[in-house]
């Protein structure tokens, strides 16, 4: 195996760490798998011995060093496996999303040129098959579990425990080779390729070396102390450039046990199991784990009610200070410590985070009120702040100096300066390689000095060194009075109320704002199932008036903090509409991350923004949308639109360019 001394410790590449974790942690858990729900383990020597399998097997299929592998499905050690062993045969794995529809997928293997996909099941072949004739360079495809494909044409198809076995009999005939191919790993050698979320265009290829990969979850691993003994559950899309970093990247560096759920269903249960003590969640985990508590607060017996609102009451003025070592007095501590014995230890238990020593969200801002309730717990909550193109870190925050409204500071080896527009730039060890085939895109992005320009607009406070993001530089605007227009700092605001699931703001170059608002099926359906209302669709709950008053009284409190905000006051919402459908990945109006496609947002629903600005009371429309089986459809629906109180202030300009 590759093992110069040029590298992080020595070892230049994924592989080299795997060999390494083999031999320093062999009999150390690996991989954990629910499966049919029994827990499965390997020890790093185990997986060693199962990549070295795949590997011959991917040689003996006529893998070359340089191909495109695209893997596609859920978290799963196999999955897992088939990335390092196509890095440890030369070729450069492609994750894919499991959801993403089959003509995104044809897009990326296309684009990339994949020869080869390692998928999970029949639902992922039948996807590849679809869309295989206009993969011209395309041949062979390995799949996961059997069931359904007895069937198919398998001369091209391949069970993943046959490819292994073949491997394993062409040990002899094929081990050179793979040594060969190991001992050329270097640390500018490819590591992997994912695609970004293509919010405003076609998804681009950031191409990330060894370099990235290995340093980043160094420095990363160095800075919250992870260790061999940690334990993660991964659940995350592989093709999120976080979960590459957490499950392999940080994984293979620290040789912590990386866990997979047994299916999205069992999520939360194994996550109990579990106990994770290093643990990843964007906020709309943790928005929905607190809506979920707070219903069953709302069924529980009054007395629960009561000792649950009265202690977390307490948790919440004292359990931050407690978790980052301020003073605190002796009463209030012996009173968390009840607390802590009656509530916060038996809802910890309950969320599965109860060992969590380390954790973190990101990808969007996550509510104050939300935030802190963690915190309040004792939980270690963090924010960090990434992109695909930086190996995912940027900044960070460390252990104390931990507040909801920053993203922390630069991680190690991390430069940051702020452009005279506010956008926000960095240079890092992370900084990818290049976005495949697209070298103009590259030279938008990163300048001869490999300085990254981040798309998002944000200062550096001076006294604490702490990055503020505002929006996306694209996104902020000003409105028709001058003032400054920052939709997302709008939006999170609105998504902070549980029964608030999405919510798009317009008003760039207009007088004033509106919104678009989706309900959170969940958390409305609860309090419908409490006051005995009845209804058939989200359609029809969206509509029903009660709903629409709580939903005006979320946009009414909204704008009263917006109008405490001297900068942003003008981002009051005058009108808004809760849509007919939730907005959707497969409709095109997310991005797999659940991203806002504005663009395509506001040329969907153009119908809708007229109505909102023209005073109209009510607004008939008709939507295209995309059943699960991916046949099209559409929907209508007359929808009314509610004026909202806004408070009276004179908004800050913004300072002419």
């Amino acid at each position: 195996m590759a093992d110069t001394l040029n590298g992080a410790g020595g070892h230049q590449s994924i592989p080299a760490l795997l060999h390494r974790n083999a031999i320093q942690y062999a009999g150390s858990a690996a991989y954990r798998e629910k499966d049919l729900g029994i827990w499965q383990s390997w020890t790093w020597a185990q997986a060693e011995a199962e990549i070295q399998a795949l590997a011959l097997g991917l040689i003996n299929l006529g893998v070359r060093e340089g191909d495109f592998i695209a893997v596609i499905g859920r978290n799963r050690p196999y999955l897992y496996w088939s990335m390092v062993a196509a890095q440890s045969v030369g070729a450069i794995p492609v994750p894919l999303y499991q959801d993403a529809v089959a003509e995104e997928m044809a897009y990326v293997m296309e684009h990339c040129g994949a020869r080869f996909a390692i998928v999970a099941d029949q639902e992922q072949v039948d996807k590849v098959i679809e869309v295989q004739e206009n993969l011209h360079q395309f041949e062979h495809m390995i799949y996961l579990d059997p069931r359904g494909l007895r069937k198919y044409d398998h001369s091209k198809l391949h069970q993943f425990s046959h490819v292994q076995e073949q491997g394993r009999a062409a040990l002899d005939e094929f081990l050179p080779e793979l040594q060969r191919r190991e001992a050329t790993l270097n640390y500018d050698s490819p590591c992997v390729m994912l695609y970004t979320s293509g919010t405003t265009g076609k998804p681009k290829g950031v191409l990330l070396s060894n370099r990235n990969v290995i340093e980043t979850a160094k420095s990363r691993s160095e800075f919250d102390n992870l260790r061999e003994s940690d334990e993660v559950l991964a659940y995350l899309p592989m093709a999120w450039v976080g979960e590459f970093n957490f499950s392999i990247g940080q994984a293979y560096w620290t040789g912590f046990c990386v866990n997979c759920p047994e299916s999205a269903d069992t999520m939360m249960t194994d996550l109990r199991e579990i106990g994770p003590s290093y643990y990843f969640a964007p906020p709309r985990i943790f928005e929905t784990q607190l809506t979920n508590v707070m219903i069953r607060m709302e069924d529980a017996s009054p007395v629960k009610k009561r000792i649950f609102d009265y202690f977390m009451a307490h948790a919440r003025k004292v359990g931050p200070d407690i978790l980052d070592g301020h003073p605190v007095g002796v009463l209030d501590r012996l009173k968390y410590k009840l607390g802590e014995f009656v509530v916060y230890g038996p809802l910890k238990n309950a969320l599965g985070f109860s060992s969590v020593r380390v954790g973190y969200t990101a990808g969007e801002a996550i509510g104050p009120e939300i935030f802190d309730f963690y915190r309040s717990l004792g939980i270690n909550l963090k924010q960090l702040y990434g992109q695909t193109e930086a190996t995912v870190f940027i900044t960070a925050q460390p252990d104390g100096p931990v507040r909801s409204d920053t993203v922390g500071v630069p991680c190690p080896g991390v430069e940051l300066r702020i452009a005279e527009n506010g956008e926000v730039f960095y240079r890092s060890p992370g900084v990818f390689v290049e976005y495949y085939k697209n070298p103009e895109s590259t030279a938008d992005t990163k300048d001869p000095e490999g300085w990254v320009a981040t798309g998002d607009a944000g200062f550096i406070e001076e006294d604490t060194g702490h990055l503020r993001i505002i929006d996306r530089a694209k996104d902020v605007g000003k409105m028709a009075s001058g003032a400054l227009f920052a939709p997302k700092y709008a939006e999170n605001k609105l998504k902070f109320f549980p029964n608030i699931l999405e919510a798009v703001v317009f008003g760039n170059g207009r007088e004033e704002c509106t919104a678009f608002i989706n309900v959170d099926l969940t958390a409305v359906g609860n309090w419908a199932e409490r006051n005995n209302i009845a209804y058939g669709s989200y359609q029809e709950l969206a509509a029903h008036p009660q709903v629409m008053d709580t939903v005006q009284s979320h946009v009414e409190a909204v704008n009263a903090s917006l109008a405490e905000d001297p900068m942003l006051s003008g981002c009051q919402i005058h009108r808004f509409v809760i849509l007919h459908k939730e907005l959707d990945a497969d409709d095109g109006e997310l991005t797999r991350t659940r991203k806002v496609r504005r663009r395509i947002i506001e040329e969907k629903f153009a119908d809708i923004i007229t109505a909102l600005y023209d005073g109209s009371p009510k607004v008939s429309t008709t939507t295209e949308v995309t059943y699960e089986d991916g046949r099209k459809g559409s929907i209508s629906a007359t929808l009314e639109i509610r004026d909202a109180k806004v408070v009276p202030v004179t908004p800050q300009q913004v300072a002419a360019e």
